[in-house]
């Protein structure tokens, strides 16, 4: 095999949890090859360098091996290579520890945020 769907191989090497969220990625501009966004039916090859934005995240990686079927974690690793630079392995790393960054705290006292407020927000951090 040396071409496959790159929905296929995101959800197959375990970057998404399922093949809707990396076909969903694809299609809102998260994924991108060589600076450009591409769509879910992108046959990608070995040796391809692919930005991931994630969870507000910019993760980097280069195919080395392609995969169609889901496989464990193990052997997922051994398909990809993070080359996420290490400023933005960092930042998720004090975000994954942390649970979330200080700005992003409510205030004491005023509660949860309602269903309006909550899709504002996603959708502010989403935005770019």
């Amino acid at each position: 095999m040396d071409k496959v769907r790159i929905d296929k191989w995101l959800w197959s090497v375990r970057i998404f949890k399922s093949r809707t969220l990396a076909t969903d990625a694809c299609k809102a501009g998260k994924v991108r090859i060589k600076g450009e966004a591409v769509k879910p039916s992108y046959l990608m090859v070995v040796g391809e360098e692919l930005t991931v934005k994630k969870d507000g995240f910019n993760f980097e990686f280069k195919a080395l091996q392609l995969i169609e079927k889901r496989v464990g974690a193990p052997i997922a690793q051994t398909c990809y290579t993070d080359i996420t630079p290490a400023e933005e392995k960092g930042k998720y790393e004090a975000w994954f520890l942390n649970g979330m960054p200080a700005n992003e705290k409510r205030e004491r006292g005023s509660g949860r945020p309602t269903k309006r407020e909550r899709r504002e927000l996603d959708d502010f951090k989403n935005s770019d």
